[in-house]
């Protein structure tokens, strides 16, 4: 899916003459994926001069292409700032990403706990991109 199918698909829903959010249908998946230490060496924002010659993760750069050719959304969102977004989208294109968009400015520390009124599912990288499995863990929700 090009990127101005996505945008098509993701913009101005109208139901009943009001503006709605946008609900992807169930097959297509909306991957939001970090960058350093993800797909390529980690690199801090205290050595931007690194990001060009960052070094990709192979399995990651396999991964990715081949979700984005099955049709899913792919967006980097990373906690490099807008200063590094024309570094990044050349590092990106050059190793051959396919990708839709690219957010920047993601807090930095980790220890995320993201907060939505959509379905969010995490999956910690842990050093290989794989096919996803299903798999039973314990997680924190509100009480009802």
């Amino acid at each position: 899916m090009e990127k101005g199918d996505v945008e098509k698909m993701l913009h101005k829903k109208v139901e009943g003459g009001e503006h709605v959010s946008p609900v992807l249908p169930d097959e297509i998946k909306n991957y939001l994926i970090d960058i350093d230490g993800t797909i390529c060496d980690d690199i801090p924002n205290e050595e931007p001069e690194r990001m060009a010659t960052a070094k990709v993760y192979p399995d990651a750069l396999k991964t990715l292409n081949k979700w984005y050719d099955e049709g899913h959304i792919i967006c980097f969102f990373t906690s490099r700032t807008e200063a590094h977004r024309e570094v990044t989208e050349k590092w990106l294109k050059d190793n051959g990403f396919k990708y839709h968009s690219l957010l920047v400015g993601k807090p930095r520390g980790g220890n995320y706990h993201w907060i939505d009124n959509h379905l969010v599912k995490a999956t910690r990288y842990k050093g290989k991109f794989t096919e996803l499995v299903e798999k039973e863990m314990t997680i924190q929700v509100f009480k009802d």
